[in-house]
């Protein structure tokens, strides 16, 4: 593992690190905040969205403060392989690097690097077990935004029991309703829709896939939930229909930005929390 950064931050620790990816076979950057701790912590998974690294969230968010608060790892991993060598992977902002959509690709050429879910899901965790020893792996809890959203759903839908609380800010709940999936799930997995309903949050739920309450918040004024790319109300109906738990704020004036998830990053990491504690 080398070090990128560390920073003395709410009285704990700020780092980035890097290492090298069985899954993705590059060279991946995860940041971790270690809360002022006597004692092991649980561990809080953050997904960022389209385009971001594991900057934008530590940077943005403001969510150090609450998890210093609660005594909460924070872990919140890189959102694609950088440098993979895949032909068109930089073409576009929505596809390829910064755009791994959590998922496993399965197709030439992205399929020997784009394993996100994977390296999410099984590598990552194994690695910050073995090198971060404040924390605490038998208490889980994941959440994310936008296309991280989308990841914090899908991957707490197949892995039941694992994660004690999910949420989500604005996640993409149905991407094989939406101009953002559709390409993804094109592009990564081909054109068989049936294993495009493998990522897709309210394809699982219809499936009967169950996961702990749900916790969304939803800005009102999204650009994004107008334009079609959210579609939460696909994932309300799935839930309603499947009786899995949900809870779906619409938050009013609040658009997709990291003012909307600063405005209440502080709520989710209490629920969280209180999930954690048991």
């Amino acid at each position: 593992m080398k070090t990128i950064s560390e920073n003395k931050c709410c009285g704990g620790v700020q780092g980035v690190y890097e290492h090298d990816s069985a899954q993705t076979q590059t060279p991946m950057r995860f940041a971790v905040f270690a809360p002022p701790a006597a004692q092991k912590c649980p561990v809080l998974w953050w997904l960022s969205g389209l385009t971001c690294t594991e900057q934008n969230f530590i940077t943005k968010s403001g969510a150090q403060q609450f998890a210093a608060q609660h005594g909460v790892f924070l872990v919140a991993p890189d959102t694609s392989p950088r440098g993979a060598g895949v032909p068109g992977e930089d073409d576009s902002y929505d596809f390829g690097t910064g755009a791994g959509f959590y998922l496993n690709a399965q197709i030439p050429p992205w399929n020997q690097n784009y394993r996100m879910y994977s390296y999410v899901a099984e590598e990552l965790p194994a690695f910050i077990a073995e090198n971060f020893p404040a924390a605490d792996l038998s208490r889980q809890s994941i959440f994310g935004h936008s296309m991280g959203g989308h990841g914090a759903l899908v991957i707490a839908l197949k892995n039941p029991g694992r994660f004690l609380s999910v949420s989500a800010f604005a996640p993409i709940c149905n991407p094989s309703g939406c101009d953002w999936g559709r390409k993804a799930l094109r592009g990564y997995l081909g054109e068989n829709q049936t294993e495009w309903r493998k990522w897709d949050a309210a394809a699982l739920v219809e499936d009967g896939k169950t996961a702990p309450p749900l916790f969304i918040d939803q800005g009102a004024d999204d650009e994004f939930l107008s334009g079609g790319q959210l579609r939460p109300d696909a994932l309300e109906t799935a839930c309603a229909a499947k009786k899995q738990p949900l809870t779906m704020r619409r938050q009013p004036g609040y658009d997709h930005s990291y003012y909307f998830i600063a405005s209440f990053i502080g709520e989710h990491i209490a629920h969280h929390a209180a999930a954690l504690r048991g």
